[in-house]
Order: structure tokens, then C-alpha cells, then sequence
């Protein structure tokens, strides 16, 4: 991918760039997103209250703490949200989900993706990313902050499609002749 510097970036992009690293490294929902105060932020996790009022708490990639960590430098308000907007009609105000939606829209479209992508893409991708790589339903559950396992178990179809294509082009490939 192209290296982006910080010092390139002006305070909205560093944001935006910040919110779409945490998209993808936590499956955090776009509500909670929204709701995020600074001071929810530890230095490689996330204590939030999630769907339910349930506290939970998801873990920062060290890329996604790098991006949030130039944001919020960067900053220079004393607004205690995570993440705020910067139009002139609503300055230093707590970011909304459309505005979320909107700039991954435009980041997405910059970037060459026809797919309409939304955070919950994101939200998808991280399950599904965990669960490829052997992580157990009960922690992607906890780490989703599903009330329920079959929420969680929704993901498992691509799991399941994987398995059956490895099942389909491996099993009984070794001839008869090696068993004897």
C-alpha cells in the first residue's frame, strides 16, 4: 500500500484515516464508534458500553493506536469525543453515523472499490477474519459483543463454505495404490 505521513494529513483525513483503522482492527459498530470518548481509550484497548448496556472491551491493533495516537495529537479542543466532525455548519460537534458512512464512501470510491461498502463490511470482515484463522465462536461473540451465539453464528456460513472447498479439493485426492 502507499505510505501516508501524518504530516501530509490535515486533522480531517487523520481522523477519518484513525476511525477507518479502527473499523477494520476491532468490529466495533458504528454506534459505538460514534459514542467513543477520549478518555475511553487505553493505551492498546477500548472499554465501552455496547448493544444492551454491556460493558466490553476490544483490543487496538498497534497500527490502528498509531493512527489514532496522530489524531489525536493533532487535536487542540477540549471536546471529550473520540471522534468529531469539522464542516463549518456543526464545528467540533460528536461525528454521526452518516458522516461515518459518507467519508468511507468517498474513501472507498478513491480507492477503486465498485462494492458498496459499509461499516458493517467491516464489522463482517473482522468476524470472519478471526474465525478463518481458528478463534473460537464464543470469543468472536465477546469480542462482537453479541447477546446471543447465534448472532455470532451467522458468520460461520463462510467458515463452513471454506471448509467444504478445502473438503472438495483434498479429500480422496491421495490414490488408493499409497494405502496398500
Amino acid at each position: 500500500g502507499t505510505q501516508i505521513s501524518a504530516s501530509s494529513l490535515d486533522l480531517k483525513s487523520l481522523r477519518d484515516k484513525a476511525i477507518l483503522e479502527l473499523l477494520f482492527s476491532t468490529g466495533l459498530r458504528i454506534s459505538e464508534i460514534v459514542n467513543l470518548n477520549k478518555n475511553d481509550v487505553l493505551i492498546d484497548e477500548i472499554s465501552l458500553q455496547g448493544k444492551g448496556g454491556k460493558i466490553r472491551v476490544v483490543f487496538i491493533s498497534s497500527r490502528a493506536r498509531e493512527w489514532l495516537e496522530k489524531y489525536l495529537l493533532s487535536r487542540t479542543d477540549n471536546e471529550p469525543a473520540l471522534f468529531i466532525n469539522y464542516s463549518k455548519r456543526s464545528p467540533q460537534t460528536r461525528i454521526t453515523p452518516r458522516s461515518i458512512q459518507r467519508n468511507l464512501q468517498k474513501y472507498t470510491t478513491l480507492g477503486g472499490l465498485s462494492k458498496h461498502v459499509t461499516p458493517h463490511v467491516f464489522r463482517h470482515s473482522f468476524a470472519t477474519d478471526l474465525l478463518m484463522a481458528g478463534a473460537d465462536l464464543r470469543s468472536v461473540q465477546e469480542l462482537l459483543g453479541h447477546s446471543s451465539i447465534v448472532t455470532t453464528q451467522k458468520y460461520t456460513h463462510i467458515t463452513n463454505q471454506h471448509l467444504k472447498d478445502v473438503f472438495h479439493a483434498f479429500h480422496g485426492k491421495i490414490s488408493k495404490k499409497h494405502y496398500k
